[in-house]
């Protein structure tokens, strides 16, 4: 994942000053000059202003200054009063919500978008646009007393209305609050009063809902106990090691010092909350994290057997219909679990699918996955494009039906043993994806299988099967495909991984 450095975005501005001058000094100036210009009241009304511009930045970090738009000298007397409220505990948390732009809609433009599926790199530039197509972006900043991992539980407010969290930049004061100012999409309309209240209700509950409820020591663990091995994979922001915690053999997934922004820790204790609410025999067991900086890692089960992307792709298996079935239904009771949940994993593929030695399919790496709330709306474009709905690469609101979609890619993969369309780069396939295109029918698939994945990668959302489903029909498949000696043992192997 692709993801915007602290300090840098819709809110920011490089640094004015000369060397060797205070830092804040002509920032202040430049932001008085501006007020007075415009005729702002509060700055025609308040002769003290310049001492008040002084006060404010001067409990602020010097990274609040290069932070500053001067071009919205304006943000900073908002910020200034919503600190002033913050003092009020009947008003904490302060917050406030504003619309900011609506951002045009291209292929290139997701921030999270993984186009090294297969460990190649695309260059390939996106020249097609969707015209008439935007998604709004939303500013939401809050302020309150500064407590130890607040950021984390604004995050996971605002991923439970289904926010998509673009930026994050923290500051905390001299004397004890924050100013927490957040980047997202995912509410559908440029109006921010549905948004205020949905907010507010959800602050209501604030300090005694499960934002709050997080215990970090449950799943923290001791640095000096985990080994570190041999680096098995990289990422765009991390790295991922073999090696061993209280002598189990564990994968750990290190992020890189480099990218350890807000923005970054944003996402890994998003990843976390949801990988400490999962247990089922076909996900990766979560064995705990590092969170103290600078180390962050989060350490999983190793999975002997490898990706199902290896299997298929670099090992060149072939699958006899007994057992694709049972990968197939391996994936679904999976993704089943995880959907009663509410969790969007967004990002289903091969390579996100690990075996054990038993070959048991598991499913991993939740570095892009979200809760899904009822009546929450995601729009944001992430996951891998050879694998990624129509709907999410076009913006559009969605919902865990997108992961339906993805399963049908699997399910193609599983027949075929190959790439889904492995003649074009991954953004020609995106393109192909959104004008109607789907990979070529296998020939020699069974044509219930056949049938069922037509139906998961439907256009229409509300036309894919649901993963229970999906379930009822592979057993079904699989009852009749088995000889009457193997049948008992089958379903008994797939109703213990229920």
């Amino acid at each position: 994942m692709e993801l915007i450095e602290e300090g840098v975005g819709e809110s920011s501005s490089p640094p004015r000053w000369l060397a060797g001058q205070d830092p804040s000094y002509d920032i202040k100036n430049e932001i008085y000059t501006r007020l007075v210009e415009c005729q702002n009241p509060e700055a025609i009304a308040n002769p003290n202003l310049r001492d008040l511009l002084d006060a404010h930045f001067s409990r602020l970090p010097t990274s609040y200054s290069v932070d500053i738009n001067v071009d919205r000298a304006e943000d900073v007397l908002l910020h200034w009063k919503l600190l002033s409220d913050a003092k009020d505990p009947r008003k904490r948390p302060a917050f406030n919500v504003r619309f900011m732009k609506l951002e045009e809609l291209n292929l290139d433009a997701g921030k999270t978008i993984e186009d090294k599926e297969d460990g190649r790199s695309s260059n390939d530039a996106l020249s097609a646009r969707d015209d008439g197509r935007y998604t709004p972006i939303h500013e939401i900043i809050f302020s309150t007393v500064d407590k130890p991992k607040l950021l984390s539980r604004l995050s996971a407010l605002l991923s439970d209305l289904g926010l998509n969290i673009r930026e994050a930049h923290v500051f905390s004061t001299t004397d004890g609050y924050s100013l927490d100012v957040f980047v997202v999409d995912g509410w559908p309309d440029e109006e921010t009063d549905g948004l205020q209240e949905r907010l507010k209700t959800a602050i209501l509950n604030f300090e005694g809902s499960s934002v709050n409820a997080i215990q970090y020591s449950d799943w923290e663990i001791d640095r000096s106990l985990l080994k570190i091995g041999d680096k098995i994979g990289s990422g765009s922001s991390g790295d991922l090691y073999r090696g061993s915690y209280l002598d189990q053999d564990v994968a750990i997934k290190v992020l890189r010092s480099e990218h350890l922004n807000e923005t970054m820790r944003v996402e890994f204790a998003q990843e976390l909350m949801i990988l400490r609410e999962v247990q089922h025999k076909n996900v990766v067991r979560f064995v705990g994290a590092c969170s103290n900086p600078p180390h962050f890692c989060i350490i999983t089960e190793y999975m002997h057997g490898g990706s199902l992307y290896d299997y298929m792709h670099k090992q060149k298996n072939i699958l006899e219909l007994s057992l694709l079935l049972k990968f197939a239904l391996d994936v679904c009771n999976g993704m089943n679990y995880l959907h009663q949940k509410n969790i969007i994993h967004r990002d289903l593929k091969t390579a996100n699918l690990l075996m054990d030695n038993n070959q048991v399919v598991k499913v991993a790496d939740f570095g892009v996955a979200r809760f899904q709330n009822q009546g929450g709306v995601m729009t944001a474009e992430t996951g891998t494009y050879r694998w990624m709905a129509p709907e999410v690469i076009n913006h559009q609101p969605y919902d865990q039906k997108v992961d339906i979609f993805s399963f049908a890619i699997v399910l193609w993969e599983l027949a075929t043993s190959k790439i889904p369309y492995n003649t074009m780069t991954p953004l020609q396939a995106a393109l192909g994806v959104r004008q109607g295109m789907r990979p070529e029918l296998p020939e020699n698939m069974h044509p219930t299988l056949l049938d069922l994945m037509q139906r998961c990668w439907e256009t229409l959302p509300a036309k894919r099967p649901s993963f229970s489903e999906i379930i009822a029909e592979l057993e079904e498949l699989l009852q009749q495909s088995q000889p009457s000696g193997e049948t008992s043992k089958q379903e008994k192997d797939v109703s213990e991984q229920s």
